[in-house]
């Protein structure tokens, strides 16, 4: 799980970094399927609340610029 979260968001970064956008936008919407699963864990067992919806509004933005880059 942690390898996943860590290498995706990694590889967008990277990617975002080369001057790939549309290719970073992809590996960190691959990323956020971790985030949102280690958000969701931490909001059920810590009561951490903020780090979900942080990761829910990240996750929009993310499908936004997919949508902008890929489809239109």
């Amino acid at each position: 799980m942690q390898v996943g979260l860590i290498g995706f968001t990694m590889l967008g970064f990277l990617f975002t970094a080369f001057k790939l956008p549309a290719y970073g936008l992809l590996f960190n919407l691959a990323s956020e399927i971790f985030w949102l699963y280690s958000s969701y864990k931490a909001w059920k067992e810590a009561d951490q609340i903020g780090i979900f919806i942080t990761t829910i509004l990240i996750t929009l933005i993310l499908i936004g610029g997919v949508v902008n880059y890929w489809l239109i």
